[in-house]
């Protein structure tokens, strides 16, 4: 796989998907966790347009695409063992399904 470091096409290429959480490039907020396969990953890069594999529909979704509320993305990190991404973007609307800015959005409470 062109231009993914070796920890991830790895991976990616034994099947196995690697977590992606999506931050706001501007406040920093963390916006959402999902799911990247190697196609996934390989159309976030290429079209800039956060894309995701769903495991209950067991197919590629765009963020966005019934909803509006895509997430631009500037930049893709990944962490020091290579499963899991940091996508820095620009939502556009909510994040969460559930019409909050965040997924993140329910406090445990101690």
């Amino acid at each position: 796989m062109q231009n993914i470091p070796e920890a991830i096409s790895k991976r990616l290429a034994s099947g196995e998907l690697i977590a992606a959480i999506a931050q706001d490039s501007t406040s920093r907020d963390v916006l959402m966790m999902a799911w990247m396969n190697s196609e996934a990953l390989q159309l976030t890069l290429k079209s800039k347009r956060a894309t995701y594999w769903s495991r209950s529909r067991n197919s590629l979704w765009i963020k966005g695409e019934t909803s509006g509320h895509f997430q631009e993305v500037k930049k893709v990190s990944y962490d020091c063992d290579g499963d899991a991404l940091l996508l820095e973007v620009i939502q556009t609307g909510a994040a969460c399904h559930t019409g909050e800015l965040s997924c993140f959005h329910n406090e445990i409470k101690n």
